[in-house]
């Protein structure tokens, strides 16, 4: 029986943690949610990212190209679906920040109660994967930390969960720092953080809405 590769494994992880770590549309949305829904959104949303990174993780691992191709072929109507929803999730900010605003100081944190918990989940996973180009950088990522040296369904499985688990361990980050600055911030503040986030959620759904524009046109 082959030793579970824990090289492999740390690798990956450092890897999924790293490629969550720049600033973009889920780390704005996870923090947006965390500040206006509460951390259980927080969590719920940062669950559903990392859990479409590992849907691609296990694409790449397992050579799965049949499907890979597929995603990969549809990425303009898949980038035009995540630029609607980016644009719809960032006006929801600015109406989320009026309300926010018009709480009185007495109100304890002036966040919105804690609701649908499951739809934050399945919006997170559907809005990363908007994104198919992500396993064919996977799949690179995977070939330098020493996969297909490897071999094997244990390679992969480390690889694949190592990825995942560093992807989510980021994520949970950005909801702890947010649950923090939501329990002490005032009102105002928090909505001004509806306000930003929301705008540069619209400003990423229309870069993707002209992305995907771009690749019809060259069809």
């Amino acid at each position: 029986m082959n030793a579970f590769p824990l090289g492999l494994f740390a690798s990956a992880f450092a890897l999924g943690f790293f490629i969550a770590m720049p600033v973009g549309p889920i780390s704005l949305l996870i923090l947006r949610r965390t500040v206006a829904g509460g951390v259980a959104v927080g969590i719920a949303t940062g669950l559903g990212a990392a859990t479409a990174d590992t849907l691609y993780a296990l694409l790449a691992a397992f050579g799965l190209s049949a499907v890979t191709a597929l995603l990969v072929e549809q990425a303009a109507l898949l980038g035009l679906a995540g630029g609607l929803m980016l644009v719809w999730l960032g006006i929801g900010g600015f109406r989320a920040a009026g309300r926010r605003a018009a709480l009185p100081a007495a109100a304890g944190d002036g966040g919105a109660p804690v609701r649908g918990i499951l739809p934050a989940f399945v919006s997170a996973v559907g809005l990363t994967l908007t994104n198919p180009l992500t396993v064919v950088s996977f799949a690179g990522a995977f070939a330098g930390i020493g996969l297909a040296a490897a071999g094997g369904m244990a390679a992969a499985a480390a690889t694949v969960a190592g990825l995942g688990l560093g992807s989510a361990t980021w994520q949970l980050t950005i909801v702890a720092v947010a649950g923090g600055a939501r329990r002490v911030l005032a009102p105002p503040v928090l909505a001004a953080i509806d306000r930003l986030s929301g705008l540069v959620l619209v400003a990423f759904g229309g870069l993707a809405l002209w992305n995907a524009w771009a690749m019809f046109g060259s069809r």
